[in-house]
């Protein structure tokens, strides 16, 4: 015996064959295209039916075939959901065009003050907006209109009313056309609740009027809500660009500029509202409880999750700006924002769960989202599932929303977390004033908080806002006294939050995530010169809230093309302008520069794996903005510019340290005529780009008085002219001190030829035939001069510049490569101080032991020089301390440099 086709079990789908089983052929076979609507819809009008029951049978023939195709020919969801989107698209454009039509008769076209026709946009909110609408689902709209004015009138110029008149009818008129009950059924229901206002405001608002109440009154959960939001209609409107003044309304207030923590709070209430109206609603009706859609574990939890991240990250973030669930969740893997594994097991769910969801409303075509209680609608919608029987859905259905419900929890912080350290049964964070506070804190804390007591900051704080600054100082208080950090870290964090208190999202991101608000502690508390850095750049402390961020390095390659991911992002969203991409160049560089300062207060890295590190970013940014900055040239007379950067000092030695400048000389090799001034623009650029300082602060000081003839040579010179100089070739030549510079320099930016000449210029310089004696003689008055430029007071020790500091162990180092590397080519590599010193040692250029006495004592001042400079302090101690250091250096001085 032959079994019925799976879709006759619907209940829907018996009613529509007993109906329309003469027009079923009216829709062409296969998945419901646009093109394939417009058919069927031209059929029903030829054939008598007006536009509103067109549309209806139109819907109904589409959901019939939907189901047969999802049911029997396992259709995917994607599939599904698209076409019932585009069947909402097609509607609402045949009911607008013919209302506009009709109005336009009656009161003449809306016109501007500039006399053009307003625009009228429909734009699609929820599932609509990100193509994602459910088989029975309603749509949610918003009517918005481009300006104010009034209308032309009829032919004989009578009927004029305003276009808020106007748009308000085509709002009533679209609404009879698609979302009335008639005896055909409705194409869509339609619920306008999500306008400004709600349903007490207009049907229809002008965009003037969305931008204030968005400014002013726009709450937290509206963000959610425009972020899927898409104008759906009048196509031309879609097709032409007209909407755009929309987005760029719409777009700053969905995705603020700063990570955006303040909505965890927001959600976690629309949440619990949500769960507690399906627990009130569930009462008494347990079946009520298995709602795939609101109860716990459900769609909408799994919306929340892609949503929240969305909101808090999209606006650094631009490629997280896509409406689609789906899509969202491998944009977030791919932003490093959620494992994959857990985005495959979001995405899993996700699409059995809406699957689940239509085969529910296939029964009887109604906006439910609650699971059947009828054994035979189970076994039904286990078998459309390929699943053996319903007890194996419901074992499924569990695993799903046991996996959502844990994610979603331990994202919005679950249940409250056992209370450690409690005080009379209250939890230290259950603070509520600065005067309930103040006596449980150690006296330092307590002495800096009481000057909040009355400060104007605290005092204009939002009471949300307030209740959030004092548990998490009560936290704070609770680890001082746990010993987890100390209270001078307690004091710190007050400093750094003093100024920005009005920044509410970084008191929401400290309390929804205890590990950076600990982490954040740790570091305020090491040093000052973090702290300062803290201050300037705020944002960078999410970094600290990457799990594996202290057991990392710097990965360049990964730099580099996630910066270039971010500016593609930029430019597809057509928000790549100049100051978008410095912000966006100087954001990565601030939280690349913490994650080290990060792991190097953790001891995680040594003073010479921080400099690589940060040399390393200097080098990537160099060739990115670069290439960044070419590609905007207007002059450009090649895709690839023939151009290179040659480093000197600390970045070409590989040493550089925090807030360092960056010692370039710009070069090229290009003979076309245009060359000059192209490169000579590109330098300038370059330099701009890299010193200006925007709202999110600057990348590096740049120095480029090493070039040849210093500060009255060109900005930029042909490489022929630079070799020439270095190498003594005609009567304009470079100068010992130069040829000491060079001894630390490298090729940071060029292609591989480029890169080989440079070394091949280095080479000569440093190999050149010398008179040594006179060579010593140079260097020993160069050191001198240093000394008298830079004096130290007596009986004070400065780690760089004393007798004995380090500028004595690179005076050495830079007189024994330009005088001895025509001997021994080992010393010509670029290796720093610490590795020369102990190579010459091992080619007899020094006493045994002296090099790497030296060498071990220069790495000693240079850790100093570290924590000192971290510290904000002066690197000078007592002549009494760092005796041993200070010897090794002199006696490598001395056996180098004799008397």
């Amino acid at each position: 015996m032959t079994r019925p086709p799976l879709a006759l079990h619907s209940r829907f789908a018996q009613r529509v064959r007993r109906r329309f089983e003469s027009q079923l052929h009216l829709l062409a076979p296969g998945l419901p295209t646009p093109a394939h609507l417009a058919t069927s819809f031209g059929a029903l009008k030829t054939s008598g039916h007006d536009t509103a029951s067109a549309l209806r049978i139109t819907r109904t023939l589409v959901l019939e075939r939907l189901l047969c195709l999802d049911c029997e020919a396992q259709a995917s969801l994607t599939e599904v959901t698209t076409a019932m989107t585009d069947l909402a698209e097609f509607a609402l454009n045949q009911a607008l065009t013919e209302v506009l039509a009709a109005l336009d008769q009656t009161h003449g076209m809306p016109l501007t003050p500039s006399g053009q026709r307003a625009q009228l946009w429909v734009v699609g909110m929820g599932k609509l907006g990100a193509r994602e609408l459910n088989v029975s689902s309603d749509i949610d709209l918003i009517y918005i209109y481009d300006e104010d004015g009034d209308t032309a009138g009829d032919a004989a110029g009578r009927g004029r009313i305003t276009n808020h008149e106007y748009f308000g009818k085509a709002v009533r008129g679209v609404y009879g056309l698609v979302g009335d009950t008639t005896e055909h059924g409705f194409v869509f229901r339609v619920d306008l609740a999500l306008r400004p206002n709600g349903n007490s405001g207009p049907a229809a608002v002008s965009l003037d009027a969305l931008e204030q109440y968005l400014h002013v009154q726009g709450r937290e959960w509206e963000r959610f809500a425009w972020l899927k939001s898409r104008v759906v209609a009048p196509r031309a409107s879609i097709e032409s660009g007209a909407a755009l003044p929309l987005r760029q309304v719409v777009m700053p207030f969905v995705f603020r500029r700063y990570l955006d923590y303040s909505v965890f709070d927001s959600l976690r209430l629309l949440h619990h509202q949500i769960r507690d109206h399906a627990s009130k609603r569930s009462a008494g009706r347990p079946e009520r409880a298995n709602d795939v859609k609101l109860s716990r574990g459900g769609i909408r939890e799994i919306e929340f999750i892609v949503q929240l991240l969305q909101v808090v990250r999209g606006g650094q973030y631009p490629e997280l700006r896509t409406r689609p669930t789906l899509s969202a969740l491998t944009r977030l893997v791919k932003a490093n924002l959620m494992a994959s594994d857990t985005a495959q097991a979001l995405a899993q769910a996700y699409t059995f769960l809406r699957q689940v969801e239509h085969r529910i409303q296939y029964l009887d075509d109604q906006q439910t989202h609650i699971l059947p209680t009828h054994d035979g609608d189970l076994a039904w919608i286990a078998d459309t599932l390929g699943l053996a029987s319903p007890k194996h859905l419901l074992e499924q259905l569990d695993s799903h929303r046991e996996l959502v419900a844990q994610e979603f929890d331990r994202l919005l912080g679950g249940g409250a977390p056992p209370c450690k350290g409690c005080q009379n049964g209250k939890s230290a964070e259950a603070t509520n004033s600065m005067a309930d506070l103040l006596p449980q804190l150690d006296d330092a804390f307590r002495r800096r908080l009481e000057s909040w007591l009355e400060h104007p900051r605290v005092l204009a704080l939002r009471e949300e806002a307030r209740a959030r600054l004092m548990r998490l100082l009560s936290r704070t208080a609770q680890w001082v006294r746990e010993k987890r950090v100390t209270e001078a870290a307690a004091v710190g964090l007050v400093d750094w939050m003093e100024p920005l208190l009005r920044r509410e999202s970084y008191l929401a991101l400290l309390l929804e995530r205890p590990n950076v608000h600990e982490r954040l502690l740790r570091v305020l508390g090491a040093a000052r010169w973090p702290a300062r850095y803290l201050l300037l750049h705020p944002g960078v402390i999410d970094e600290l809230a990457a799990a594996t961020m202290l057991d990392e390095r710097f990965d360049v390659a990964g730099f580099e093309a996630e910066l270039e991911h971010r500016r593609q992002a930029l430019q597809a969203a057509g928000e790549d302008d100049d100051e978008a991409l410095l912000n966006l160049l100087r954001r990565a560089h601030h939280a690349e520069v913490f994650r080290t300062l990060a792991r190097d207060i953790e001891g995680k890295l040594t003073v010479e794996q921080v400099a690589d590190d940060l040399s390393a970013l200097a080098d990537a940014l160099l060739r990115v903005t670069t290439r960044w900055c070419w590609s905007r040239l207007k002059k450009a007379h090649r895709e690839q510019p023939q151009f290179g950067i040659i480093a000197y000092g600390k970045l070409g030695g590989k040493e550089l340290g925090y807030g360092s400048d960056l010692d370039l000389v710009f070069v090229f090799d290009d003979d076309d005529d245009r060359a000059p001034e192209a490169y000579a623009n590109l330098v300038r650029k370059l330099i701009n780009w890299l010193t200006v300082k925007t709202g999110d602060g600057d990348l590096y000081e740049i120095d480029t008085a090493l070039r040849p003839n210093g500060n009255a040579g060109l900005l930029i010179t042909s490489f022929s002219a630079y070799a020439n100089y270095q190498q003594q070739r005609g009567s304009n030549t470079a100068w010992t001190w130069e040829h000491q510079a060079i001894t630390r320099a490298r090729c940071v930016l060029g292609d591989a030829n480029l890169h080989s000449r440079f070394d091949a210029v280095r080479t000569a310089v440093l190999t050149a035939e010398r008179d040594v004696d006179a060579l010593r003689t140079e260097i020993s008055a160069m050191r001198e001069r240093v000394t008298t430029a830079q004096p130290v007071k007596p009986g004070v020790f400065d780690v760089k510049f004393s007798p004995g500091g380090m500028m004595d162990a690179e005076f050495v180092m830079q007189f024994l490569v330009l005088a001895q590397s025509r001997q021994h080519p080992e010393l010509l590599v670029n290796a720093g101080n610490i590795a020369l010193l102990e190579r010459a040692e091992l080619l007899g250029l020094l006493p045994a032991g002296v090099g790497h006495a030296a060498a071990s004592a220069y790495r000693t001042l240079r850790q100093l020089q570290h924590r000192a400079r971290l510290n904000e302090e002066s690197p000078r101690v007592g002549l009494d301390q760092l005796q041993p250091e200070r010897e090794a250096i002199l006696g490598l001085w001395h056996a180098v440099f004799p008397a």
